[in-house]
């Protein structure tokens, strides 16, 4: 079975629970988390072998992630062992259970790439690299350098934050040389709506979804790019043309993890067992509900999803 090599951050996302009912203190859950950390849980539970390459801080909140990576199965041969804190994202949930961050990056373990710390992959390891690697400094030039200079397959989760760069235009500056590799590696783009939306003035591409899938194939040369909508599903383009799903109807809880798992199942399907595309759009639709169900990112195992599809 094809090994997935994940690269990107992990972190703590502190989300807020009930009033304490002391003005001097409020309730939070640590709860380990970073999109990357996520979509490689959610391979490991689909039953991929998975390698997470990603820097671990040397804090109790580096030990909590360590733990959790070992507990779903996620290898960290890879990972490197860095000398800075865990990096930090507050949560806020909206009325319908819809989450924004404020992220606490400053001197933190997950950008400090240095190239001697980047591993020589296998002819046929798949990297999947994700998100906000790409364009946190210092460690983003020399990670792209790195992927620059592989040659295997590649897919990028594109996950845009803007309270982490407010500068769209710059944004796009340090994405768009993103996916030119993933073009070069003939890999996967996938991105929300919502991403290539506040992209868009700087990018000049559709935001109309369909379009924009299209758009992404012909511009950069990926195989697939792939847009998730939130409720209203996902679309793709491929080889085989154009495929679109909806959402499940889901009893939602919150939406953290829903585009990291969304990616795990549509790589499992697509990339591991070579299924059609249309196929693949609906297992990682099936995987983003299941998790919109949960607190937090907790991506669900391969017999939850299959018995979620039927």
């Amino acid at each position: 079975m094809r090994r997935i090599v994940v690269c990107g951050e992990s972190l703590i996302d502190l989300v807020p629970t009930a009033p304490a009912g002391d003005t001097r203190a409020s309730g939070w859950r640590a709860l380990s988390a970073g999109g990357p950390m996520n979509t490689a849980i959610g391979l490991a539970r689909l039953g991929n072998p998975v390698e997470f390459l990603g820097r671990l801080g040397d804090d109790a909140f580096a030990g909590q992630l360590r733990r959790h990576l070992a507990a779903n199965g996620v290898g960290t041969a890879l990972a490197v062992d860095a000398p800075q804190p865990t990096s930090l994202a507050v949560v806020s949930l909206d009325e319908a259970g819809k989450a924004s961050y404020t992220f606490h990056f400053a001197g933190t373990a997950n950008f400090g790439w240095r190239a001697d710390e980047l591993p020589e992959l296998g002819a046929d390891d798949w990297l999947h690299v994700a998100s906000l690697v790409t364009v946190v400094g210092p460690g983003r030039t020399a990670l792209l350098d790195w992927v620059r200079a592989g040659s295997g397959p590649l897919s990028l989760d594109v996950n845009v934050r803007p309270t982490v760069l407010p500068d769209l235009a710059a944004y796009w500056a340090l994405v768009e040389p993103w996916l030119v590799a993933v073009g070069q590696r003939g890999g996967l783009v996938k991105g929300s709506d919502e991403d290539f939306e506040l992209l868009a003035g700087a990018s000049g591409l559709p935001t109309d979804p369909e379009a924009l899938v299209v758009a992404l194939r012909e511009r950069y040369g990926a195989t697939w790019a792939v847009v998730t909508r939130g409720p209203d599903g996902a679309v793709a383009a491929g080889p085989e043309g154009v495929a679109s799903v909806p959402s499940p109807s889901v009893a939602l809880v919150d939406t953290i993890g829903a585009g990291d798992t969304f990616m795990a199942g549509m790589l499992d399907a697509l990339v591991v067992a070579g299924l059609p595309l249309a196929d693949a759009l609906r297992r990682g639709a099936a995987a983003a509900a299941l998790v919109c169900e949960r607190e937090g990112a907790d991506p669900p195992t391969r017999a939850e999803l299959d018995a979620a599809l039927g």
